[in-house]
């Protein structure tokens, strides 16, 4: 058992539930750690036997160019695709950071953390 993990993923994305957010947009990161039996690749190098992380970052990048209100939701989106794509997969962990959200102060980011399944029992 391993993970392969994408940290620091950035985008531009207009997510958010306050109309500033909307149309202005925000600088967002994102964590993808995707666990799975990749002894195989290991063994053999051979990425067909692993997660491939260009397919991590494409599910990201497709889930960042369409708005929604709730981080949270947006995780979710993110996990039931690498479910699709990697369904042997034991545990996703998706951690998306804000950066400087819409409060009022100074907030360097906030932040949203799923976890698959742990989140979904």
């Amino acid at each position: 058992m391993g993970k392969v993990s994408l940290e620091g993923i950035e985008f531009h994305a207009y997510h958010g539930v306050f109309s500033e957010e909307k149309k202005l947009g925000n600088r967002f990161t994102v964590d993808l750690h995707v666990a799975t039996d990749f002894r195989q690749a290991m063994l053999h190098d051979d990425l067909k036997k692993t997660v491939d992380y260009y397919k991590l970052y494409q599910i990201a990048k497709g889930h960042m160019q369409v708005p929604v209100k709730l981080l949270e939701h947006l995780a979710h989106l993110m996990i039931q695709d690498i479910l699709k794509v990697y369904p042997d997969t034991t545990q996703i962990s998706v951690i998306i950071k804000k950066h400087n959200p819409a409060l009022g102060g100074v907030v360097n980011y906030s932040v949203v953390e799923v976890n698959y399944p742990q989140d979904y029992q």
